[in-house]
């Protein structure tokens, strides 16, 4: 990898995915969009389905059945986008290749003290990305493993980073990180929807409400990211005394919007953490869930 004072944007040399689906190929799109890679030949893919390593080949990737050809021509960062009950024979490939590169986990709920058991001397992060990574949006979690150095961080932040945001985390917590960004999108597609519904409650045609409510929450958090305020505040600017938006905050709170939202990222915390084998009486005293 060159280094930060070799160029304003550090490049990696080589980057291998083993999995070539929906996310993984987004995550590659957005390497060669962001000149994280020199080029497409740069990446390394395998999958088993015949679709994916074609669709690859067409972008320019390196596509093989093969995940020990992917480890072979990898250099700094093996991505494993595979599902979880797979992953011990991925990394049995991984490790009959050999090499050096760190290894990047975005299995759902495969923990590092399972991928460092399965991987014995190897680097490896877990991370969990979000479904807006198939538009570059991503909001990903990400917690480093015992063998890894500030080189290795930094090179899941060109990756990650070139698909979103990513942030580094205890591992415990990226079970909070699933119930708020991984499992968050879907609380948002249930609030377009809604507002959306309002819309045409209210007389809107159904194609122009949706438009409407998307761009309003894409704006709103835009607004959260770029000028640092705190939601609230920004709420209150949007409400006059006696005017529409507090009339309408004003029924939301009724409906315990924000006890409902709280409740649900609780729940899909506490799903993740029983996914990841932590027994109920931690997760109820250790935890406080």
């Amino acid at each position: 990898m060159s280094s930060v004072q070799d160029s304003k944007v550090p490049t990696l040399s080589s980057v291998g995915f083993i999995g070539a689906g929906k996310m993984a190929t987004a995550i590659m799109d957005g390497l060669v969009a962001k000149s994280v890679v020199s080029t497409p030949e740069s990446i390394a893919c395998s999958d088993v389905f015949e679709m994916a390593v074609t669709d690859a080949s067409k972008k320019g990737y390196h596509a093989t059945k093969s995940n020990q050809e992917v480890c072979q021509r990898s250099k700094d960062a093996i991505i494993l986008a595979v599902k979880p009950n797979i992953i011990p024979d991925i990394c049995a490939d991984v490790m009959n290749a050999g090499g050096s590169a760190l290894i990047i986990s975005v299995a759902a709920g495969v923990t590092l003290e399972t991928l460092e058991k399965n991987l014995p001397g190897r680097r490896v992060v877990r991370v969990m990305p979000n479904t807006a990574c198939l538009v570059g949006e991503a909001a990903s979690g990400y917690a480093m493993g015992s063998l890894c150095n500030a080189d290795d961080n930094q090179i899941v932040q060109l990756i990650f980073g070139s698909c979103g945001l990513a942030r580094e985390f205890k591992e415990v917590l990226l079970n909070a990180v699933t119930g708020v960004s991984g499992s968050g999108p879907a609380y948002v597609f249930q609030f377009i929807e809604a507002l959306a519904d309002g819309g045409v409650r209210a007389g809107l045609p159904r194609e122009d409400a949706v438009l409407l409510a998307a761009q309003t929450l894409k704006g709103a958090a835009e607004m959260v990211l770029v000028t640092g305020m705190h939601p609230g505040q920004l709420k209150d600017m949007v409400c006059s005394p006696g005017g529409t938006t507090i009339t309408g905050v004003d029924e939301l709170e009724k409906g315990g919007l924000r006890t409902t939202v709280m409740q649900a990222v609780k729940a899909a915390t506490r799903r993740s953490m029983q996914l990841g084998g932590i027994t109920e009486e931690e997760i109820t005293t250790k935890y406080n869930l």
